[in-house]
């Protein structure tokens, strides 16, 4: 299995001499971001999974930033943030909404829909959007957080798991065999 994923890894030279990557010096060159084993790939996996409810576009950049860090493989944390997408992102923030509102001790998770743009001008309709985002603010940071920890905590203790379980497997099939 390693074998197969390691055909699809870029060369760590071909990273050095790229251009845009130069900037980040020999960071992204440490053997560690690009080896697979049961401790970088559940790192990786739970760096992946704690970045993916990042806002936006950032998410890559700050699992490749933690990866750095960290020193867990970054091709698998890169590709762990993808768990999150224009169909898993809204049902993922209402329950970390839910989350922080429990947590904060608030109305028991009651979500406010955001405000119709109807009749009045865009201006009005995009200062009433700002105030029930603001609105949302601190139960939704606070359920993001601890959202992107449980889901990371989960990813790697199911990645440690899935590893060991394969491993025994492994070695009792190897023993079968003798």
């Amino acid at each position: 299995m390693r074998k197969h994923i390691r055909k699809y890894l870029p060369d760590p030279e071909k990273i050095r001499e790229n251009r845009w990557l130069s900037i980040f010096g020999d960071a992204l060159t440490h053997p560690r971001l690009w080896h697979l084993n049961r401790h970088s790939a559940a790192g990786a996996v739970a760096v992946g999974l704690f970045c993916g409810l990042i806002p936006g576009p950032f998410q890559v950049l700050g699992a490749a930033l933690a990866c750095i860090a960290l020193r867990v493989n970054l091709p698998l944390a890169l590709f762990s943030t993808f768990y999150t997408n224009p169909l898993t992102i809204v049902p993922l923030y209402f329950v970390a909404f839910g989350l922080g509102e429990l947590v904060l001790g608030g109305s028991g998770g009651e979500f406010v829909a955001p405000p119709e743009w109807g009749e009045q001008s865009l201006a009005a309709w995009g200062q009433q959007l700002l105030d029930w985002m603001g609105g949302l603010g601190k139960p939704l940071f606070v359920g993001l957080v601890l959202l992107a920890t449980l889901l990371s905590l989960t990813g790697y203790l199911a990645v440690r798991a899935a590893w060991r379980w394969y491993l025994v497997r492994a070695w009792q099939r190897r023993g079968a065999r003798r």
